[in-house]
């Protein structure tokens, strides 16, 4: 591993980080839920899951659970399940309906077999040591039970990557300027399947693409800004960078009237 990619590794994985800035409330996790709202097709992601659980019966547990949103839609659709929250970032809970508790994805505060269905929901790529945390869900699952992981692909809105490069190298006068930092490299689609293989002998990918097309820069930039978390780890002045993204987009949308981004998402079903 290079040096470069240590440091990306401690960044996205940091919990001081996670808790204390990037997940400290919802602000930037809602401002990136929120650019699917144009994409299409438009993926019911909590309806999906939800979906996905109609043969289950009894305990739910949602680790990472953020703000809530995959938990409200299943107390909505399924009143019958009993749902329990898990997040290491104790502002986020703020606004989580129902029983929540801090707690690390490594040491889940869960007996063996206790739960018939877990949900890892875009969130392992933070977890430091991966693996013990797919051997923590295969441990509380019940033998019958099911794990519904979700990531994106390494290919996942490269559009939003040459924008960043290209604003970055304008802001630096290098001609293209050092990459966006990515959540999801860790754990991506293309990996997930491997890793939890491990441990469940059934893993099925359910790929979701679509493309998101706006035709005003602010949803993107909202996107953008809400990496301020890691300003630090993009090696190059955050805030302009992300001003001058403003001002490419402006000129794009002015000559192509939309800007559309192709992303690459998935949810991962696994049984053992």
């Amino acid at each position: 591993m290079t040096d470069l990619s240590a440091a990306h590794d401690a960044a996205v994985t940091d919990r001081r980080r996670l808790a204390g800035s990037a997940y400290s409330s919802d602000r930037d996790l809602a401002a990136r839920q929120s650019l699917y709202q144009w994409q299409t097709p438009r993926h019911d992601l909590p309806g999906i899951v939800a979906e996905q659980l109609s043969g289950v019966r009894g305990r739910v547990v949602d680790i990472g659970c953020g703000n809530g949103k995959f938990i409200q839609r299943i107390r909505q659709d399924r009143p019958d399940l009993t749902l329990l929250g898990l997040d290491i970032a104790p502002g986020i809970l703020a606004g989580v309906p129902g029983p929540v508790a801090v707690a690390e994805a490594t040491r889940l505060p869960l007996a063996t077999g206790s739960v018939d269905a877990a949900l890892a929901l875009h969130m392992l790529y933070h977890v430091p040591d991966i693996p013990r945390a797919v051997r923590e869900l295969s441990r509380i699952v019940g033998r019958d039970g099911l794990v519904i992981a979700s990531t994106n692909s390494d290919r996942d809105k490269a559009e939003l990557d040459d924008l960043w490069q290209r604003a970055a190298g304008e802001v630096l006068d290098i001609g293209r300027g050092p990459a966006r930092i990515s959540l999801g490299a860790r754990f991506s689609l293309e990996k997930a399947p491997t890793v939890l293989g491990e441990e469940f002998s059934r893993v099925e990918t359910i790929e979701l693409p679509g493309t998101i097309t706006v035709r005003d820069p602010e949803p993107v930039i909202a996107y953008m800004a809400s990496y301020q978390a890691w300003a630090d780890q993009h090696d190059v002045p955050f805030d302009a960078t992300i001003e001058r993204a403003r001002d490419l987009l402006d000129d794009h949308i002015a000559r192509h009237g939309t800007f559309e981004i192709n992303c690459k998402g998935g949810i991962l079903i696994c049984r053992r």
